[in-house]
């Protein structure tokens, strides 16, 4: 099996293309991240998340932690939580639910853009995740508490440090992440031009595809899913902006693909990380998994009752659908 010049060339103009939809939306919002961090905003966020935070059975102050997640990243809500949390006697319950609800709902202004560049509304793909969340956030505390599971004082992990915060650092980092960026896009596109030209696609399509396909996602999507569901929605949704293109894939296969990788991605290196600061598996993964096939399944079943066109008018963006039809006429 080998890789002729001219497909190794079009990988490279596809890494190249798929990097600069990501770094257009990245650049800017890395910008409005670093000024609300530095004119200290957050916590007005975090004030305002408080009484959420009390519904699925946490103190008011973890709005914060929550805030730092959604509105920076998932290392941004850890360094809150080591902060905070020692003077909050959380239990291993509460610790769990709090990460698990930080996995769906989390780097909104980048992810919740790469959405909406593949064609979601950006108001829908927000409603999916943050009311999910929620959902998520209140069924599984309501579990905990009804079992008393989990129910022991939590310890508090604080191996992660704070990071140089100077400017010249804070560039430095973001330069090097868009480098890794660009690495990881062009070797997700080659092992699935590989994986293709072996066959193994074939085999994991057929092999989820019954599963996947009660959910309403093709087996065109399949790879695609699979990639933001292991490493996250920044690679999988790049690479779903990419295949829009391909009139094949239709909005209904991006909306169902987005909304499955929305509520569970990064099952790897997320669960990993929130394991080793004290989530539980049962919280931060398998309900997780199983919430997110059970939420898809179900907006698949009830939005297959409305028409197309009320469809794409409720949840897919105008000029996707205008390209997608210069893209047929061509």
């Amino acid at each position: 099996m080998k890789l002729h010049f001219q497909e190794l060339k079009k990988l490279l103009n596809q890494t190249f293309r798929t990097t600069w939809v990501l770094l257009k939306i990245m650049i800017p919002v890395s910008i409005i991240i670093k000024l609300i961090q530095e004119f200290d905003l957050l916590h007005y966020f975090g004030d305002a998340l408080s009484p959420i935070m009390q519904i699925v059975g946490l103190p008011g102050e973890t709005g914060i932690i929550w805030a730092s997640g959604m509105l920076i990243n998932i290392y941004a809500a850890l360094l809150a939580y080591i902060a905070l949390a020692p003077g909050l006697a959380l239990t291993h319950a509460q610790i769990s639910v709090l990460f698990t609800i930080i996995l769906v709902a989390h780097t909104f202004p980048v992810e919740l853009q790469i959405a909406s560049k593949a064609g979601v509304k950006l108001r829908a793909m927000f409603i999916i995740r943050f009311g999910g969340a929620i959902l998520l956030g209140i069924l599984l505390n309501t579990g905990y508490n009804y079992f008393e599971y989990l129910q022991e004082p939590a310890v508090v992990s604080t191996f992660l440090t704070p990071v140089n915060d100077s400017l010249w650092m804070w560039a430095l980092n973001e330069l090097k992440n868009y480098l890794i960026i660009a690495l990881i896009i062009f070797s997700l596109l080659l092992s699935l031009k590989v994986f293709e030209k072996l066959g193994i696609i074939n085999l994991i399509s057929r092999f989820l595809e019954p599963v996947l396909g009660i959910l309403g996602i093709q087996k065109e999507v399949i790879p695609i899913a699979l990639i933001g569901l292991t490493l996250g929605i920044s690679y999988g949704g790049a690479i779903i902006i990419e295949e829009s293109k391909n009139t094949k894939i239709t909005s209904r296969d991006i909306f169902y693909t987005l909304t499955l990788m929305g509520l569970c991605h990064s099952m790897i290196e997320d669960t990993l990380l929130m394991f080793s600061f004290g989530g539980h598996v049962s919280g931060i993964l398998f309900a997780r998994i199983i919430f997110a096939l059970i939420m898809t399944y179900l907006i698949v079943k009830i939005t297959s009752k409305i028409s197309q066109k009320r469809f794409d008018a409720w949840f897919i963006k105008k000029n996707f659908l205008k390209n997608r039809e210069k893209i047929s006429e061509n």
